[in-house]
């Protein structure tokens, strides 16, 4: 038996003021079907292209192991060239995926290609981030460090997109001084003995097409997993909730580099230490 979930809403197309009023004031999540029609990006996006313009660059890329006390917080497993990386992609399944990477410093030609939404939201011009994926890579469940407004569009292919109301954070087995979940816990496949408080969780799910943008409210865990090899763009405003802005800035400045320096200190002891914590702590609120 696994989840319950509830449909994330899907429109046509949204106005500044409808989005503002019915979605970012209220912070409910929201998938936009026919936002980009008029970016270049709509028709030209696909992995094909994507080799065309940045076939040479060398890309990051992460697999589906479990956190390594070796490596810095978001330190790739591995780096290759965007061509290699594609062929891998199109051979059949695999759970390398790109994550967090500014392709268009690479690849500047990109950003004519993209039109930044006109939603109310003063998006962050410096940060356009993508992320690719396999057929059946996984993005652990997390919510973002700094707890951004984010718009999340799709290109090639299929994505299903899982996201958890920040509500719910205190079953959701987060690790200590951290923005992700026990690491052993599969959201495809719920083991509820292990994990009892999953059981109080109220998860939303969609699944996105090319062209389509998810918007994911502050503070939002999410969990995606490619249906087909494909890839998305994320475009983020810095939260607006000063309790959000505040815990974000706490997260970069003070517990990012606290977990980082606790990992040289006692090694896998720290990351073992935060595993069980999260099921102590988690438990306790049943």
């Amino acid at each position: 038996m696994g989840f319950e979930y509830i449909e994330i809403e899907r429109v046509n197309k949204l106005t500044k003021k409808e989005f503002i009023e019915n979605y970012y004031k209220k912070q409910k999540p929201v998938v936009i079907t026919n936002q980009i029609e008029d970016w270049p990006a709509f028709t030209k996006w696909n992995l094909e292209y994507i080799r065309e313009i940045a076939g040479d660059k060398m890309v990051p890329l992460y697999d589906s192991r479990k956190t390594d006390y070796t490596k810095k917080v978001n330190e790739p497993d591995f780096t290759m060239t965007m061509s290699e990386y594609i062929d891998i992609m199109q051979k059949g399944p695999s759970d390398l995926r790109i994550f967090l990477y500014n392709l268009m410093k690479d690849a500047p030609s990109m950003k004519d290609d993209m039109r930044w939404p006109d939603l109310g939201l003063r998006l962050i011009k410096s940060l356009p981030l993508v992320f690719f994926g396999g057929e059946d890579a996984k993005v652990f469940m997390h919510y973002d460090i700094d707890f951004p407004n984010i718009f999340h569009f799709h290109f090639e292919g299929k994505k299903q997109c899982v996201l958890v109301d920040p509500k719910d954070t205190k079953y959701m087995y987060r690790l200590p001084y951290s923005w992700l979940c026990h690491e052993d816990i599969d959201f495809d496949n719920p083991d509820f003995e292990k994990f009892p408080a999953l059981k109080k969780i109220n998860p939303y799910i969609t699944q996105l097409n090319h062209g389509e943008m998810l918007y994911m409210p502050e503070g939002w865990w999410h969990y995606m997993k490619y249906q087909t090899p494909g890839f998305s763009l994320s475009l983020r405003s810095l939260a607006g909730r000063p309790k959000n802005l505040i815990g974000g800035l706490r997260n970069v400045l003070i517990n990012r580099i606290y977990d980082n320096f606790m990992r040289k200190r006692k090694g896998q002891a720290w990351l073992d230490y935060k595993d069980a914590e999260a099921i102590r702590r988690t438990n306790a609120q049943l």
